[in-house]
């Protein structure tokens, strides 16, 4: 019966957000490279920040930090100068310049969610991206796509974008201004605050530490960012088979060839979630074709033979 019920678009749509959830789900190295980066960072955001509250209590001894909280107590306001902090700037001067002098070499760490990856000390649509990374899955949950700033990676602001933004932001608890935001945001960050000593802003209080510990900060922070550039890889991957999928279920007429398709690709569908459009009957996209195209797109383990011989097989059908 399937092969005379023709598709129309609400069809199509289900079909084709059935499919996506499966490209989504599959173990392909650019998903396994995604979990693997968020996990590093994971190991190396709480190794990290207690090296960087040993630098800080280096500079800020948590005998004076409660000296001074003593004063406060006793003086009010005008010995206001202790607080807590997630970002820092550390400096060290261990390198050299063209003359042989000393010369400071300092970046901003920022151990907070929407913290910088780069050394910059204001956000940038990378701490977003990062943060919707991060908590990709409790926000698919949540209904919001955190993967919306990979796919519009390239394209200028807009409407949809924003839209899709400002949701994952929110329900991430992130807050405007300096404050530690709500939910999540501030489930991440309240383990990662130091008690600092000044009542200016961190850019004019750079911390003294050695290189090698400067160095382990700059590892910290490109562990961070690698979640950022690993998330965008995997969403690039699941785009392009997508795109192969939109143009080829444009030729598709009968549910048949959704089922197919389904079927060539290992994955089950009910027919009422099945998609329809009206094709041109290109035959590069009949099913088992599509199929092979978009298996051949995923970047999982085979050896060389074997992608070989998939090449050789998917040209082979479309002559045919």
């Amino acid at each position: 019966m399937s092969a005379k019920i023709r598709m129309n678009t609400e069809y199509r749509n289900k079909f084709y957000n059935r499919i996506k959830d499966v490209f989504e789900k599959e173990e392909t190295q650019e998903q396994q490279a995604f979990l693997q980066a968020r996990e590093s960072f994971n190991h190396l955001q709480k190794s990290t920040f207690e090296l960087a509250k040993q630098v800080v209590e280096r500079s800020y001894p948590t005998e004076d930090v409660d000296t001074l909280r003593v004063f406060k107590k006793r003086y009010g306001d005008p010995c206001d100068v202790v607080a807590k902090d997630k970002c820092f700037y550390f400096a060290h001067n261990e390198d050299v310049d063209d003359e042989g002098e000393n010369k400071e070499t300092k970046s901003h760490f920022d151990f907070g969610l929407f913290g910088n990856v780069n050394g910059q000390e204001y956000s940038s649509e990378d701490t977003e991206h990062f943060a919707h990374a991060y908590f990709r899955e409790e926000l698919k949950e949540k209904g919001c796509n955190p993967d919306i700033i990979a796919q519009q990676s390239g394209k200028d602001s807009n409407p949809h974008k924003t839209k899709h933004v400002d949701m994952c932001n929110k329900a991430l608890g992130k807050s405007g201004g300096n404050d530690d935001g709500i939910g999540m945001t501030k489930y991440f960050n309240d383990s990662f605050y130091a008690d600092v000593i000044g009542t200016s802003y961190c850019r004019s209080r750079a911390i003294a530490c050695t290189k090698d510990e400067y160095n382990i900060f700059l590892a910290w922070r490109s562990a961070k960012a690698k979640v950022v550039t690993t998330h965008q890889t995997w969403i690039n991957s699941i785009m392009k088979q997508c795109d192969q999928l939109k143009i080829g279920l444009k030729a598709y007429r009968y549910l048949s060839e959704g089922i197919e398709l389904a079927s060539e690709l290992g994955i089950k569908v009910d027919e009422a979630e099945l998609i329809k459009t009206n094709s041109t009957g290109l035959t590069i996209y009949n099913p088992t074709n599509l199929a092979n195209m978009i298996k051949g797109m995923k970047n999982k383990e085979q050896t060389r033979e074997q992608k070989i011989y998939e090449r050789m097989k998917y040209e082979k059908e479309s002559v045919n």
